[in-house]
């Protein structure tokens, strides 16, 4: 007899899935044992939040469907997090939430929900199966909008359900489609002249630059236009690139903040940058993107363009022609030579006796690791020093909860890359509060035998939260960390660990780990006072942080702000 479950799998593995992560349960019995009789791997976790990030994980890497499982009521709704991450990030990915017994539902039931109604807002597809006769229709229609809509999509079913005779036992192997996404030719002809007009154009790129880096680098050759980039698009545009001049937003530099804030036309390629105050006021904006609904989010445009970017850039590269006024261009270069050169400056071993810059942390790590990394950062201070000292090259990946903005994501994340690559060397640049949040998943590093390298930023502090209070004027309360020897834990869980806190023995101590065979964890003691400074400071924010500076000297902790001096007077020399 073939089940509901049975048959799931089935259309699964004729999909091309080979892993599902989750955490079982009862009423996931059905699941699990079809699992157990497939080639599918059943990809354990501690918690289920960790195996929606998984999942959300090996989707942005393969660009393939992946998928996640959780029992009825709290398990799944643990996924929760995980899977807006994946929505937020457009990453195909199914989740798999079981509920109660069905002919329970409605009646305050052990454990009851409503999940198709909880996921609703984190998916492109959410949909309960009441009965053995909608699958495996409904499985199909579920795949099917996450790969094409590149988002989440949720199948509800009950326990008893999914143990049932399946009434269709069809299976169908389900794929997206790679269609060509171009503006009409009169649109191509309107952004062109108004490209070719702009004596001072800048290129801002994001993740829709994937797969077009030559490209749009000829544009801006074409256009003598500087590329200012996302975090989300620094993996595909940074690399071999001799127009790039950094990042902007909060986690940027001066001069990607430079190169926007002087154009006269602002060329937006494939991203949805959240940060209005970001975006020059006076330039005539042009923006590309394959979801219409993003054009003109942030910002009024001149001209809005429906397409994908490598395409599109190749249909506006023969109406334009090349410019010799460079002078913005060179501008914009040599002002992120000398930003790049301070930064570089910043990464610096430090002074015996006191700890390690986070920045040289992040520039050791980025020496060691390997040329085709995925590179993972934790939201918060992690992120900062991953965007500004980690190299791209044409084989390295970073990803992370980048538009999400959770915490505990590196750990969970490298679960799943490093279960769906496991040739590749996966890092995890985790910060000590995320990576203690989640801390139980560095067992499924052991269970899985899964050689995760993670390097832990340890400030003992929610550091960014600081940087944030400092910044609007309060007083750090609530933000310290008291954690154990991080390190020692992790041996106490079968992994290869040190604790680092000297500069001196750093790089031994990442070149030791990096090569181990299995699963290393570096416990790096760094400065708690080490500030991240944006690319622009407003005059509100140097009130807040003077406001700060007053109101920690009067509560009696002027020690502090000695400290922080200390640690970043080298930053304004």
């Amino acid at each position: 007899m073939t089940t509901v479950a049975q048959n799931l799998v089935d259309t699964l593995a004729a999909s091309g899935v080979q892993r599902v992560y989750g955490l079982p349960g009862d009423s996931l019995n059905g699941l699990t044992d079809a699992l157990r009789r497939s080639a599918i791997a059943w990809q354990q976790v501690r918690h289920e939040e960790a195996a929606a990030f998984a999942a959300s994980a090996e989707a942005a890497i393969t660009g393939e469907l992946a998928v996640c499982a959780g029992s009825c009521g709290p398990g799944n709704l643990h996924l929760i997090n995980g899977l807006y991450d994946a929505q937020r990030s457009r990453v195909p990915v199914l989740a798999i939430a079981a509920h109660i017994p069905s002919a329970e539902i409605g009646s305050g039931y052990f454990q009851e929900t409503h999940p198709q109604d909880l996921f609703r807002e984190c998916s492109v597809y959410a949909e309960y199966v009441s009965t053995p006769q909608q699958m495996p229709r409904v499985l199909r229609v579920a795949m099917k909008a996450a790969l094409e809509r590149r988002g989440v999509a949720v199948v509800v079913i009950p326990g008893d359900v999914a143990l049932s005779p399946a009434v269709d036992t069809t299976v169908t192997a389900v794929s997206a489609t790679q269609p060509r996404v171009i503006p009409a030719e009169d649109e191509l002809d309107r952004a062109a002249a108004l490209l070719q007009e702009g004596r001072r154009v800048t290129i801002l790129a994001g993740a829709g630059v994937q797969g077009a880096h030559d490209d749009v680098v000829g544009l801006a050759d074409r256009l003598g236009a500087p590329i200012v980039h996302t975090l989300r698009g620094k993996e595909h545009i940074q690399w071999d690139n001799p127009f790039d001049v950094g990042m902007t937003g909060l986690l940027g530099f001066a001069s990607g903040y430079r190169a926007m804030a002087n154009c006269d036309t602002l060329l937006m390629l494939g991203t949805d940058f959240p940060y209005q105050q970001f975006l020059p006021d006076h330039a005539v904006k042009i923006q590309v993107d394959l979801r219409g609904e993003n054009l003109g989010r942030r910002a009024p445009l001149d001209m809005g363009l429906v397409g994908d970017v490598g395409e599109t850039v190749r249909a506006l590269l023969p109406r334009l022609t090349r410019k010799d006024d460079r002078s913005h261009l060179t501008s914009s270069l040599d002002h992120y030579t000398k930003t790049r050169r301070k930064l570089d400056e910043l990464a610096t071993p430090g002074r015996d006796g006191h700890a390690i810059h986070p920045q040289y942390a992040a520039r050791v790590i980025d020496q060691v690791a390997a040329e085709d990394a995925i590179l993972i950062p934790d939201v918060g201070s992690p992120v900062v020093w991953a965007a500004r000292y980690l190299r791209m090259n044409s084989a390295r990946r970073l990803i992370g909860s980048f538009t999400h903005g959770s915490m505990a994501n590196a750990l969970s994340q490298a679960i799943g890359a490093q279960s769906s690559q496991p040739g590749r060397q996966v890092v995890a640049l985790a910060g000590d509060g995320g990576l203690t949040m989640l801390l139980g998943e560095l067992l499924t590093l052991t269970q899985n035998t899964l050689p995760v390298k993670v390097a832990v930023f340890n400030n003992s502090s929610l550091n960014f939260v600081e940087l944030e209070m400092k910044a609007a004027g309060f007083v750090n309360y609530g933000t310290e960390l008291r954690n154990p020897d991080l390190a020692a834990v992790a041996r106490a869980m079968g992994i290869h660990a040190v604790r680092v806190e000297r500069a001196a023995d750093l790089q031994a101590a990442v070149q030791e780990a990096f090569a181990f065979p299995g699963p290393a964890l570096v416990d790096i003691v760094t400065d708690r006072q080490e500030l991240a400074v944006p690319p622009s400071v407003t005059a509100e924010q140097v009130k807040g942080f003077t406001l700060y500076a007053l109101r920690t000297v009067l509560s009696g902790k002027g020690d502090e702000i000695v400290d922080l001096a200390r640690t970043n007077l080298r930053q304004v020399l």
